[in-house]
């Protein structure tokens, strides 16, 4: 049998502190969700001016992360590039989610809305980076 490595609870909240630092910093309110490896909200932040819609995309991004093992901006990369059977794909092709590898296996993903895109998946990096200190 094999076994992997997890997110905890404690590795979800120092990425959500993370994420939420770096939006503060560029005064950016945002949704943030972490999600585990199947897909499934572990931590849901929504920052004081972050719609309930931005919560709801967030979800999305970082589901689609976890499930795909790849950023959301490859997928809008590909709709971009005139691959629109992607769009049939049960995915959120919007970039700002990003998948959380840890020793080789992803272990979930991160979703950001609330801004434009690249800056959701700048945030989204902060909160990755600090899963590997």
């Amino acid at each position: 049998m094999k076994s992997k490595p997890c997110l905890t609870l404690d590795d979800c909240k120092k990425m959500a502190a993370a994420c939420e630092a770096e939006a503060q910093r560029n005064a950016w309110n945002v949704a943030i969700a972490i999600l585990d490896d199947g897909g499934h909200p572990l931590l849901l932040l929504r920052m004081d001016g972050a719609t309930p819609s931005n919560a709801e995309n967030a979800i999305q991004k970082g589901r689609t992360a976890a499930i795909t093992r790849r950023s959301t901006k490859v997928w809008e990369d590909r709709i971009a590039a005139g691959r629109t059977s992607t769009l049939s794909m049960p995915v959120m092709a919007v970039q700002g989610g990003i998948p959380l590898v840890y020793q080789g296996e992803c272990v979930g993903g991160i979703g950001v809305s609330g801004v434009q895109s690249p800056q959701d998946e700048q945030i989204a990096l902060a909160g990755a980076a600090a899963l590997a200190e």
